[in-house]
């Protein structure tokens, strides 16, 4: 509990005793049972009435505080002495308890989210000393001990351990790493010291960006919150005017056209517990506070929500496209067999490694790992990449076309069919075809399970865009049950085919992409909501992303609409009740059955009710 909290419990307690102690006080005077009730009243509401009094001298909007301040102002000047302090200490009470479970809230995303690491381990003169994680520069030697967070990201060097990454993917199973293993920042080590060389500053490693998204998360409003704002702008002044027209016209009916008795006190009370009931407190703090909790409950499991707007535009989707090559399979590629036509399998490698020397993707890769020696890049004479086909390069003065059969047909070369299914990288020399090598790639484990769980959350149909060849794509699909495939793609493929998708749905429904490379960027930024696997994914398509996996498995897609619903169900029944409970008791109160004291009860328990139910946006575990 903050002093601030403390402070106001303080006087909570000190007005209710002494109104309690009052309500057994025979005044003979009023004017000193006005003093005398006074005292709790300014003990308990100068805060609001000081509130109240800047907002009219500012010229704001009507708010809550006004309301109260007329509201308990006005009975009082009525004569309504321990009404007017009752209903300040009730509202008091509300927004202390709001106040509490909106702390309590903010403490557990923080405790939560506590990947913030304070210090990192750098050897000097054969003595460890600590230095802020913002002192340290790419390439430094960091020793991590067992029981602390990994400061920055980095490449193990020294070491093997297991490391605990709940705090960044949800996930309690730890992770085995090793010398040569890359580690991310805000992991914890559990089982012996590991030496780590740097790859990235701190303000743009793992942990430093994760922190970022959370607490720029409440930036980026949801049209719920935007109605909310605007709902109690104009709402406010409305109900202020309702009340004056309670207050003045159905006496000057009753007098006039009824020829009853002219009663104005009556009706003022009337309208003035009009106007305590009519504060949309639950509204205004609860819709907040829903959102707020669930970016933190998806943030626990691994999901970083970039904002509020982006949870409810996640609670529509109803189409899914993914990519296939780290999204829907593990992207670790390998060689499984080469096939050579005029040359040995030695050269065939060889002129393979020199030809995608110089590229990053998975495929080259697996070649330069396949050839397992140095690249002599003096060979090297020039390097053309073919957009979606492959690689064209002088080596040794020889001319070589290494990549797909389309590379191979636009350049009128015959190539002999592989049986084999996966990735087939064909290899010709000037002119002529020497072979070729295949290449696999394994499904995550959860794929198939991913894409069950989708059709549960909802999602009417699964998409899969890829540059893989059809065979591939057909087989992939069929095996974890895709409903849709488009391959073949070029990375502007992609974009023209997404941009296909997002005609063909309804407008209220939305489409979701699911990426992890470069390529896939501007397809992230396009989509309705656009989800990057954050662990291996490129940071391009992180940045485009609305929404990031931190642990790369397709699987918490589901989980994410699955949060995003759970969300906007507790969003949609905080409005209807409400709504529900301000109109039945403004008609009470209208209608002289609802007492001001009971009105702000009421009023409050709303606002506390609704409150409780925001904070339940923060479990999903079982989700």
């Amino acid at each position: 509990m903050s002093k601030k909290q403390k402070k106001n419990l303080f006087r909570i307690i000190i007005a209710a005793i002494m109104l309690i102690a009052l309500h057994f006080v025979k005044f003979e005077n009023r004017y000193l049972e006005l003093c005398a009730y006074l005292i709790p009243y300014l003990i308990i509401g100068y805060d609001i009435l000081r509130k109240a009094f800047l907002s009219i001298k500012n010229r704001e909007h009507f708010d809550e505080n006004l309301l109260m301040a007329i509201a308990t102002v006005g009975a009082i000047a009525l004569g309504e002495y321990s009404e007017g302090v009752e209903v300040m200490l009730f509202y008091q009470i509300g927004e202390w308890f709001q106040s509490y479970a909106v702390s309590r809230s903010r403490k557990n995303i923080a405790a939560l989210m506590d990947i913030r690491p304070d210090y990192a381990n750098i050897e000097k003169d054969g003595e460890l000393v600590r230095i802020d994680p913002d002192e340290v520069e790419i390439g430094d030697i960091i020793v991590v001990k067992v029981g602390e967070k990994i400061p920055l990201d980095g490449v193990v060097v020294e070491g093997d351990t297991s490391l605990n990454t709940s705090a960044l993917t949800g996930e309690s199973k730890p992770k085995d790493v090793s010398v040569g293993d890359d580690v991310i920042s805000g992991c914890i080590n559990m089982t012996s010291p590991i030496k780590v060389k740097t790859t990235k500053l701190f303000g743009e490693s793992t942990v430093s960006k994760v922190l970022d998204l959370i607490e720029n998360a409440t930036s980026n409003k949801s049209k719920s919150e935007d109605f909310i704002s605007k709902f109690a702008r104009y709402y406010t002044p409305i109900v202020v005017y309702c009340a004056i027209a309670l207050a003045i016209i159905p006496p000057l009916f009753i007098h006039f056209v009824l020829h009853g008795e002219l009663d104005f006190s009556t009706w003022i009370f009337r309208a003035l517990t009009f106007l305590v009931i009519s504060c949309p407190c639950a509204l205004v703090i609860s819709i907040p506070l829903t959102f707020f909790a669930g970016i933190g409950g998806a943030s626990k499991a691994g999901v970083l929500i970039k904002g509020s707007n982006y949870m409810e535009t996640l609670a529509n989707t109803r189409y899914v496209a993914f990519d296939k090559t780290g999204t829907i399979t593990l992207g670790i590629f390998e060689v499984n067999s080469v096939h050579n036509s005029g040359f040995s399998k030695e050269e065939l490698l060889e002129y393979a490694a020199h030809g995608e020397a110089l590229s990053t993707h998975p495929i080259a890769q697996s070649i330069l790992r396949e050839y397992g020696k140095p690249v002599d890049k003096e060979r090297i004479r020039s390097i053309k990449e073919h957009a979606g086909k492959g690689i064209e390069a002088y080596i040794d003065d020889r001319h070589i076309f290494i990549g797909n059969e389309k590379l191979m047909n636009d350049n009128g070369i015959t190539i002999i069919e592989c049986p084999d299914e996966g990735t087939i990288v064909h290899l010709a020399v000037d002119g002529e075809y020497k072979g070729h090598i295949h290449i696999g790639d394994k499904i995550k484990p959860t794929s198939k399970q991913a894409i069950a769980e989708l059709k549960k959350a909802g999602v009417r149909k699964t998409i899969m865009l890829t540059g893989d060849d059809d065979k591939i794509a057909d087989k992939v699909a069929e095996e974890i049950g895709i409903d849709e495939v488009h391959s073949e793609l070029l990375p502007q493929d992609k974009v023209t085919k997404v941009e296909e998708l997002l005609k063909q749905k309804d407008e209220k429904e939305t489409l979701a992409f699911i990426g992890d490379g470069i390529n896939d960027a501007p397809v992230i930024a396009m989509a309705d909501v656009g989800i990057a696997m954050g662990s291996l994914g490129s940071d391009a398509a992180i940045e485009a992303a609305d929404i990031v996996l931190m642990d790369d498995d397709p699987l918490k897609v589901s989980k994410a609409i699955k949060i995003a619903n759970k969300c906007m169900r507790i969003v949609r029944e905080n409005i209807i009740f409400a709504i529900v409970v301000k109109v039945v008791t403004l008609i009470l109160s209208a209608l002289g059955l609802a007492q001001m004291n009971m009105a702000i009860f009421s009023d409050v328990g709303v606002m506390i009710i609704a409150v409780i139910n925001a904070i339940r946006a923060l479990g999903v575990k079982n989700i």
